[in-house]
């Protein structure tokens, strides 16, 4: 799943530009992983039974040689293939009901690193649960809880693809790190979570250590952007954590090239707005990165409490919640996770260190007072 989010916009899904043997490789992972969220996007019909299918069809999943893929039902028949009659691909789109089970999928998107009941879910949609179990799985057949499963398990292998620790990956994609859970997605991958992990397609990462207002710093990216910024007192230090995050990485120093991106950064600390610009390569839930785009749209040099943020993402009760996804960002500054504070004021955690965090928000208050004073 490449996109948590792709069933409700399908429009701008359809019309990303990556080339089509890309697109084919996207679509048949959705097909492995039976993701509903591609339902409506893209059809797969099997040469050998001379069927198409929606990509969320519990059938068994066919060869992949056999799998030709169509954007609309009428391609396909067209094409000789008939409509599959247990998954029923031409009730992807224009289904009356279609519209809730799209705003179901995107609660429990938003709600992975959370146990969400099927009591919770019929609550939030004023239905009763059975009414909203029967409606879900009618529309795509399968049931709310696989439907989360199946995107903790999305996200759980691309963490383990870009090459995160097996508990980063767990944490991140909203499982708990019990034994028994690791048994579960080991068998959900048909192997334990490391070997996994270790088949992955090494990733390239250029990096670069300088000095800063706060310590050594380490600036770390792929080819689609910062996917790292670092604290530190020594470069030894910051290469190790770099190596601990991303440890099948190919890791590469390169000043030069980090050069750019590295100033700007040093501009914000030193309290300067930052560049929205700076492209961020961000493997998160849904959820975080609702906190952390909500952080950065917070006024320079202004803090809210946890409770504040969760309150602002439409999520009260989730405080708990926000501070964990404060404490995975590893993208300092640029996610300015600093912004955030405990309720009665004090600086609360922070992964770098609490004086780093309150020299941070000192500087960008400073910057703030700086910037009014020159309007007047």
């Amino acid at each position: 799943m490449t996109t948590m989010n792709a069933i409700l916009n399908l429009e701008s899904e359809i019309n990303m530009t990556p080339g089509p043997r890309n697109t084919q490789n996207k679509w048949w992972d959705a097909v492995l992983a039976r993701d509903a969220t591609h339902d409506g996007e893209f059809f797969f019909a099997v040469s050998t039974t001379g069927v198409y299918c929606r990509p969320s069809c519990p059938a068994k999943r066919p060869r992949r040689e056999n799998v030709t893929f169509f954007r609309h039902p009428d391609e396909a028949e067209k094409a000789g293939f008939r409509a599959c009659l247990r998954c029923k691909p031409k009730s992807a789109a224009g289904n009356p009901q279609t519209a809730t089970v799209k705003e179901m999928c995107r609660y429990i998107e938003q709600h992975l690193d959370e146990p969400v009941t099927l009591e919770r879910l019929a609550e939030a949609f004023g239905q009763s649960p059975f009414h909203l179990q029967r409606t879900f799985k009618k529309a795509l057949g399968i049931t709310p809880r696989a439907y989360a499963d199946s995107c903790r398990m999305g996200l759980l292998k691309r963490n383990l693809q870009s090459g995160r620790s097996v508990t980063h990956a767990l944490y991140d994609a909203g499982y708990s790190s019990s034994s028994r859970l690791y048994e579960r997605t080991a068998s959900q991958l048909g192997m334990t979570p490391d070997k996994y992990r270790r088949g992955a397609i090494a990733t390239n990462i250029r990096y670069t250590c300088t000095d800063s207002p706060l310590g050594r710093m380490l600036v770390a990216a792929t080819e689609k952007g910062i996917c790292a910024i670092q604290f530190g007192d020594r470069d030894e230090e910051l290469v190790e954590g770099l190596k601990r995050e991303f440890p099948f990485a190919i890791r590469k120093r390169d000043d030069e090239t980090m050069r750019a991106w590295t100033e700007a950064i040093l501009r914000q600390i030193s309290g300067h707005k930052l560049n929205r610009s700076l492209p961020l390569d961000i493997q998160a839930t849904a959820f975080q990165k609702r906190v952390w785009t909500h952080l950065q749209s917070l006024p320079f040099g202004t803090t809210q409490s946890y409770g504040e943020v969760a309150k602002a993402i439409g999520q009260p009760s989730a405080a708990r919640a926000v501070a964990r996804a404060c404490a995975s960002n590893r993208i300092a500054v640029a996610i300015p996770c600093h912004r955030v504070v405990r309720e009665d004021g004090e600086m609360g955690g922070y992964r770098w260190g609490v004086e780093r965090k309150r020299a941070l928000l000192q500087m960008e208050q400073q910057g703030s007072e700086r910037r009014t004073s020159s309007a007047h």
